[in-house]
């Protein structure tokens, strides 16, 4: 371990730049890869860090300072009102029931009132961090249960204003209780409600003019200066009020969530929230104590499986009193089961304020850090046991049943690609069945008077259902390529005779269609990317013919090359980038040699 502060911050710098993309790449977030990044430079393993931790810990704690301020300025009154319903409904009776059950078990166990009541509200939380870039990941976001998850994380952002002016209160209470109040409680109450009001005064009336002061200035580097200044001058605020700096810059953020200068607040603050948050990140995996965990692991494991078992039969009962069908229900479940990342803050928060003692937080970090660890794995039990259970026996819309299908084509797939094809085909007097498994696509059709139905065109009793033996054309639009590709298996290998065009989105999936023995595939963005193109060599100078002739030859060029790269795809990556860089060149010159006098000519 070392003193200097430039060593501290090489240690800690170096040590988030190898943790974190590593846990990235797993799938594990960078929060995790923070934690983990403090284990290993901590006293349990390497050591490089030790007492001098505290002093860093210090100075990062103003990175959560800088993520409240962020996050309130992320609430949008508009979203707010446009999603009151699940936030204020399933998202106050998910941090209430919670924190009520998991208090409960806490005085069970004979803690005193106060300490229970902190653990509740610190364990209700769920990791926003984590939980958000994980469903964005799987795809899981846009989904029900996913929106349902969006909107409790939405709220649980929210209770932050009760949750830490309720520490500071609780601590009144202990420290009142033992004689040692520094000030009157009434002193205390004044103070508090003049700091808000400051806080109030500052967003509303003077952040506004300041703002569009440095605007007509027109200095970049003033913006970054006037942002810290904010945000530094509301914590001091606050602290000095004896409240959380935290919720002042909380409500700062919210005051000014509406205002024009929001995005650039948002620049600018944000390079030092992430760099001070991982820091303090950093400083809590360094402080994890796993002398106190190799001493207790049957109590630690109880805790985590305790308050994770709690929390998801919790979410999972208020996903069905919320009408949520069953696949959501599980998901908002596992999604949410783990202890958040602001539980760190919290926990530091009620030792500060002495609600509960350091000795009685330690092995409520080890908790909260091992639950966050525990999400992939539960996403992962999610998504390969329980979501295809719970889709097959629940509430899944049933297949329609197809009857003297007669239509000459087939479209599996109707969202955006899809839809072109079909009002092509319907406009030239073709008819089409349509195969989609989105029912909001099926309810907006039936209100255009075309019939659509609901079911899996990877099902071979539904594509027999459909005509593909009657058919003249079976056309491949859905957006999943694995999807695709096991339409384009079942079509191809029972329906031989059947003429197949598939969409695809990338060029191995182009590869894996046409290995399929499907000629016509094409590249989704292809066409439009292509006029696009054109559109740009005209607008660069080009006459209309010479640059459309020019970008036909590279078409052409282009799709030579793709399907001579067919059984070339699964080279070595040396081997794919070397042929990409000769084939780039090749166009170049192709290009070159079909107008070889078009700049002198035509460019501007």
């Amino acid at each position: 371990m070392t003193e200097s502060v430039l060593a501290q911050a090489f240690v800690y710098l170096c040590a988030a730049v190898i943790f974190v993309p590593i846990a990235k790449r797993l799938g594990l977030g960078a929060v995790l890869g923070y934690l983990v990044a403090g284990v290993v430079i901590g006293p349990w393993v390497f050591g490089f860090v030790g007492d001098e931790r505290h002093s860093v810990q210090h100075f990062s704690e103003f990175g959560v300072v800088m993520m409240l301020f962020v996050v309130g300025l992320e609430l949008r009154p508009s979203l707010l009102w446009q999603m009151r319903r699940p936030i204020f409904g399933l998202g106050t009776a998910q941090v209430v029931a919670c924190a009520a059950a998991i208090a409960g078990g806490a005085m069970l166990f004979g803690v005193d009132w106060k300490p229970a009541v902190a653990v509740g509200l610190t364990f209700a939380m769920s990791s926003t961090a984590i939980v958000l870039s994980t469903l964005a990941e799987r795809g899981l976001l846009k989904t029900s249960g996913g929106q349902a998850s969006f909107s409790v994380l939405l709220f649980q952002d929210i209770s932050v204003i009760p949750i830490l002016a309720v520490f500071p209160v609780l601590g009144i209470a202990a420290i009142g209780a033992a004689g040692e109040a520094s000030r009157p409680a009434w002193q205390s109450a004044l103070l508090s409600i003049g700091a808000v009001v400051g806080v109030f005064v500052i967003g509303r009336y003077l952040v506004r003019p300041l703002f569009h002061f440095l605007a007509r200035a027109r200095l970049r580097e003033s913006f970054t200066a006037a942002a810290l200044l904010i945000v530094i001058g509301i914590a001091l605020l606050m602290q000095t009020a004896g409240l959380s700096p935290a919720l002042g810059t909380f409500l700062a953020g919210v005051l000014l969530a509406d205002s024009e200068y929001r995005h650039e607040l948002e620049t600018d603050i944000e390079p030092f929230k992430g760099l001070l948050l991982g820091l303090f990140f950093i400083t809590v995996g360094a402080q994890l104590d796993f002398g106190l965990i190799a001493n207790e692991p049957l109590n630690i494991a109880g805790l985590v499986v305790g308050v994770i078992a709690l929390k998801l039969v919790i979410l999972r009962v208020l996903g069905k009193l919320f009408g949520l069908d069953r696949p959501a229900r599980w998901l908002l479940a596992f999604a949410l089961a783990q202890v958040g990342e602001f539980a760190f803050v919290l926990l530091k928060l009620g030792v500060d304020e002495r609600v509960f003692s350091d000795a009685f937080a330690r092995p409520l970090v080890a908790v909260v850090a091992i639950s966050m660890a525990l999400t992939p794995p539960l996403f992962i039990a999610l998504e390969r046991w329980v979501l295809p259970r719970v889709t097959e026996r629940g509430s899944e819309r049933p297949q329609d049943e197809i009857k003297d299908a007669d239509a000459p084509v087939i479209i599996a797939g109707y969202g955006r690609f899809g839809q072109i094809v079909g009002r092509i085909l319907r406009a030239a007097g073709f008819k089409a069945t349509i195969l989609d498994l989105d029912p909001a696509i099926i309810d907006m059709l039936s209100n255009l008077g075309v019939k659509t139905y609901y079911g899996d065109a990877s099902r071979l009793d539904l594509l027999h259902a459909a005509g593909c033996e009657r058919a003249k054309l079976f056309v491949i639009a859905v957006d999943d390529p694995e999807e695709t590709k096991k339409i384009a298996e079942h079509v191809r290998h029972n329906f031989p005779h059947l003429p197949v065009i598939a969409r695809c989105r990338s060029r191995t999936q182009y590869w894996d269609l046409r290995q399929l023995g499907i000629k016509h595939v094409f590249r989704e963005t292809f066409a439009a990317s292509y006029e696009t193109g054109i559109m740009a060599l005209r607008m660069l100078g080009y006459r209309a013919f010479t640059a459309q002739r020019l970008a036909q030859r590279w078409r052409e060029h282009e799709e030579a090359l793709i399907e001579e790269s067919l059984d070339a795809k699964y080279d070595d990556d040396a081997t794919y980038w070397e042929r990409a860089r000769v084939a780039m060149a090749e166009a170049e010159k192709l290009m070159r040699q079909e107008n070889p006098n078009v700049l002198a000519d035509d460019a501007w």
